[in-house]
């Protein structure tokens, strides 16, 4: 069962079609996976009380509100975003998520590898967006497309321009000055990030990705983070998830499949995966059926 994982599983998903639920039916957290392609996932999910607890991924996460209020804690701050109202979180940052009424909330997002965006960026340091939420009139027009129907296939034209979409709304909103570059040293570091994600059960020492790379540990550190919004061993961890989380939908029992990916146990999994997408693995799991 030990397959090794593209960078992004998501496109192994996008035959999941998750319909989310009429008024009156089931309450509970109802989430419905679009399509996707490599580097972008797309989702639609709808909400009441509190969503989700803390947790962070390593991914941008770009998102509309729908109906409702959204708010969550985001960088030391209460946080709200109101329907029609974009939201932009940056990746391995902290945030939660709940209802701001009683009524619940629903939105769409867009989870964006940095990778990608690095990619549409010409590989600059990732742009940061301190405020999150986007008001009504500063909404891209062309990212409330990309939101739009989310059901549309994305082929290789379309995600490109995609990634030129969202690197265009990150560096708008980027906090950071416009003249700001960095030199990083990007084919060194995809060379550590592909060594990762080839097979990430393997824990390698940091002198392997010294060795892969040309780099110093320190650089690596620093230059990966920049490079792909995380650290070398968090991205492992993600990569870990995204087959626990192949494993669970087709049906695995959690504890195989948290030995499949290479956690120590369940409630390993189960701690990393809360985390993450601030639920628990079979929350996550009812919330797709």
């Amino acid at each position: 069962m030990r397959k090794k994982p593209g960078h992004h599983p998501q496109a192994h998903l996008e035959g999941l079609r998750q319909r989310v639920p009429a008024d009156g039916e089931t309450a509970g957290p109802r989430l419905r996976i679009g399509s996707g392609a490599e580097g972008l996932e797309r989702l639609e999910a709808s909400f009441t009380g509190q969503a989700f607890s803390p947790h962070r991924h390593d991914t941008y996460a770009i998102g509309m509100t729908l109906t409702g209020v959204q708010t969550f804690r985001y960088r030391g701050e209460r946080r709200h975003c109101l329907a029609g109202e974009g939201h932009i979180l940056h990746p391995d940052e902290l945030h939660d998520g709940g209802a701001g009424t009683e009524e619940g909330f629903g939105y769409r997002i867009l989870y964006v590898d940095p990778s990608l965006v690095q990619q549409a960026l010409d590989g600059k340091p990732l742009p940061f967006v301190a405020d999150p939420v986007v008001k009504h009139h500063d909404m891209d027009p062309a990212l409330i497309a990309c939101l739009n129907d989310i059901d549309e296939p994305i082929g290789d034209c379309e995600r490109v321009e995609i990634a030129l979409v969202i690197a265009g709304v990150l560096e708008k909103h980027s906090s950071a000055p416009r003249n700001k570059r960095v030199p990083l040293c990007m084919a060194s570091l995809l060379r550590v990030r592909d060594l990762i994600a080839d097979d990430p059960m393997i824990q390698h020492p940091v002198k392997e990705f010294e060795r892969v790379s040309g780099l110093d540990r320190w650089t690596i550190a620093r230059q990966f983070r920049a490079a792909f919004g995380t650290s070398p061993s968090r991205f492992r961890t993600m990569r870990q998830l995204d087959l626990a989380r192949l494993m669970i939908i087709g049906g695995m029992p959690l504890r195989d499949a948290a030995l499949e990916a290479g956690f120590a146990d369940q409630s390993h999994l189960s701690r990393m995966f809360k985390r993450t997408y601030g639920l628990t693995p079979a929350r996550w799991a009812a919330a797709l059926t």
